[in-house]
């Protein structure tokens, strides 16, 4: 057992998070949030580095321009943690972490940064490369009167007029 590893299960079952170790130092971490309820990330360690590796949202459905600018224009604001993209146009979250940064506040300080980061962009993300979809769903579930809250976020937009 290496100690970088030993440190990432303390703190995992510490913080009583939803999570599995698939091989020797490589962690499935499931972070609960508002927005995005659930972040998937992995934490594997390396033979010189934690890598941090979290699901933000799939390859937009349209204006990925709009929506790469944002995610750029975040990395220049964000700690530790970077925009990524994956071989299909999936949207994460990454980091390369060197060992030495392994301890228990600073496994604490990047999951809460990945939660923070992927909470705090999802619904952007969402408008920007999903407007279409998003008008489209609104627009079937009020013609049949059916449930509308978890498309409570993009209100303003999908209902001109509306002040809420």
């Amino acid at each position: 057992m290496s100690a970088p590893a030993e440190v990432i299960r303390a703190v995992l079952a510490d913080g009583e998070l939803e999570w599995e170790e698939l091989t020797e130092g490589v962690f499935d971490v499931v972070l609960p949030g508002e927005r995005k309820l659930k972040t998937p990330v992995r934490l594997e360690v390396g033979t010189h580095a934690l890598s941090v590796h979290a699901f933000v949202c799939r390859k937009p459905d349209e204006n990925f321009e709009a929506v790469y600018r944002w995610m750029l224009e975040r990395n220049m604001k964000m700690f530790g943690l970077a925009f990524a993209l994956d071989a299909l146009g999936d949207i994460f979250l990454d980091a390369r972490l060197p060992l030495t940064v392994v301890t228990p506040e600073e496994i604490d300080r990047v999951l809460g940064s990945v939660l923070t980061y992927a909470d705090e962009s999802f619904n952007v993300l969402l408008e920007l490369g999903f407007s279409t979809a998003i008008r489209k769903e609104w627009e079937w579930r009020t013609s049949r009167g059916e449930d509308t809250r978890n498309l409570d976020a993009f209100r303003g937009w999908l209902t001109p007029g509306n002040a809420d």
